[in-house]
């Protein structure tokens, strides 16, 4: 009796030390030091899922710590590179920007040991803040990928701030870094595929923290257990409503998805230190199938097919469900010869581009940055009026130019039942410009630049590199960047590539 009692004190102690030191925010330095306190096995009461069918941690669990980078396919190893190599130049390209030196402010507040850096400014900061500031620097432009589906989606590429910040962390090779990659875009897409985010309410940040999660959890190599855990610490606390994403949106529609990633990289360490979560997390009775989602979803098969391969690369700085639109309107800028001639932009798209792209007045008077990279209104003007369109479109002296805002007022936009039909497959749009002559012109674009059936070659993802960073960037080091991440395979530290950005 006395040795048991001296055992449950022990263990005891040990739980008031580690909650001491979360509280302190000492936890991720105090992992590898505390004895486990966790349960080794997730237990699931009879009821919570059929008998054959694992629980939605367990699955997602089993499946990060068993995967090995002899299984991944060529196509996706070489896709997984193209994603690093265009996240990193969102990245670059968006670092000058106000949220973006917020971030990096607070990250530098901050000091860790080990530290990790900030994308650019070369700032050393703790693990967790280093992947918040760089998260942010990725999103800031609405540029980076993105993955659309009828119950909603977002952008995957959000999830490597939290893997490349842990790739260095960790000393982990080019390798550990696309494998982890391939993890956290198989999370986020498999899930995105069944959990209607929008119809719930939902920002993709409910997603993307597990998928960082998943990705980071291997490279900081938790065992399954751990990873169970980890997944109910995460989605027990991380559920992120969609109203950065309405009416006249903040900053924190740059900021929602880094949030969530710095969530998950705490989270791991958590596990990792001990600390045990709620296994039933999406299946127990108040889980997140009956208080969230009010129903159950089943997980898709994990693996082939990837879900990178269905991701797509943009084209232009702007939300996903206008990669279509601005490309139409590319098209049928040719037919004008005057821009006082235009009397109405007829747009005909799916039902959720508009109330993602068009659903508010503000979308036809944008006042902030990130209203005006989400209007479709505002950006098929600038395409027809500039020819072109970038971030500084974004801003003043453009978004208070009044015949610019004439132009914005004559856009429709007009449910498509075809477009809706076929959303899963691709964003469909139907553009019709009516001249004041009566003239019309009709373009229509299925599979915009970028899309998996019509993708970016390697040379316009240079180019678009190019772009983002040569006004940080010598020439010469833009090139060594990129010669280094085409041969991330061989690359010994993956964490690197963080440094090489330094401005």
């Amino acid at each position: 009796m006395a040795s048991r009692r001296k055992g449950a004190d022990t263990a005891d102690n040990s739980r008031r030390k580690f909650l001491q030191q979360v509280a302190t925010g000492a936890a991720a330095t105090a992992a590898a030091a505390l004895p486990a306190v966790a349960q080794q096995d997730a237990q699931r009461p009879a009821a919570a899922a059929p008998a054959n069918q694992p629980l939605i941690a367990e699955a997602l669990a089993n499946f990060a710590v068993n995967l090995r980078y002899e299984d991944i396919p060529k196509d996706v190893i070489r896709t997984a590179i193209r994603t690093i190599i265009d996240t990193v130049g969102c990245a670059i390209g968006g670092h000058e920007a106000g949220p973006s030196q917020i971030a990096i402010k607070l990250a530098g507040r901050v000091s860790a040991t080990p530290a990790a850096t900030v994308f650019c400014s070369g700032t050393k900061t703790s693990h967790d803040l280093a992947v918040f500031a760089n998260g942010v620097m990725i999103r800031f432009l609405d540029f980076n990928d993105g993955y659309i589906t009828p119950k909603g989606g977002g952008h995957p590429s959000d999830t490597l701030a939290a893997l490349i910040s842990t790739a260095e962390i960790m000393g982990a090779s080019g390798r550990d870094l696309i494998l982890a990659t391939v993890l956290a875009y198989e999370a986020f897409c498999k899930v995105a595929d069944v959990l209607d985010t929008r119809s719930l309410g939902l920002d993709q940040s409910t997603i993307l923290g597990p998928a960082s999660l998943i990705g980071a959890s291997r490279l900081m190599g938790l065992t399954r257990a751990q990873l169970v855990h980890a997944i109910g610490i995460s989605v027990g606390g991380n559920t992120t409503i969609n109203q950065g994403r309405v009416g006249t949106l903040s900053n924190w529609k740059d900021f929602s998805a880094a949030e969530s990633s710095r969530k998950a990289i705490f989270s791991a360490q958590l596990a990792q230190a001990g600390m045990t979560g709620p296994v039933q997390v999406f299946e127990g009775r108040s889980g997140f199938f009956n208080v969230i989602a009010r129903q159950r979803f089943e997980l898709p098969k994990l693996g082939e097919p990837w879900g990178i391969m269905r991701a797509f690369t943009k084209r232009f700085p702007l939300g996903q469900y206008s990669q279509t639109v601005a490309e139409a309107a590319m098209q049928v800028r040719s037919f004008i010869t005057n821009i006082d001639d235009v009397e109405e932009i007829n747009l005909r798209v799916s039902k959720n581009a508009i109330s993602i792209m068009a659903d508010s007045p503000e979308k036809w008077r944008p006042q902030s940055h990130e209203t005006a990279d989400h209007s479709m209104p505002y950006a098929t003007a600038v395409v027809l009026m500039h020819g072109e369109i970038d971030e500084h479109y974004y801003e003043d002296p453009f978004l208070h130019d009044e015949k610019l805002l004439g132009l914005v007022a004559r856009v429709r936009t007009i449910r498509s039942e075809e477009a809706d039909m076929h959303e899963r497959e691709y964003n469909l749009c139907d553009l019709e410009l009516v001249l004041k002559s009566g003239q019309r012109k009709a373009v229509r674009v299925e599979y915009h630049r970028g899309h998996p059936k019509n993708p970016m070659s390697d040379a316009e993802m240079e180019e678009k590199f190019r772009s983002l960073a040569r006004h940080h960037l010598p020439a010469e080091r833009i090139n060594a960047l990129l010669r280094q991440m085409w041969a991330l395979e061989d690359m010994p530290k993956a964490g690197a590539l963080v440094e090489m950005t330094k401005v």
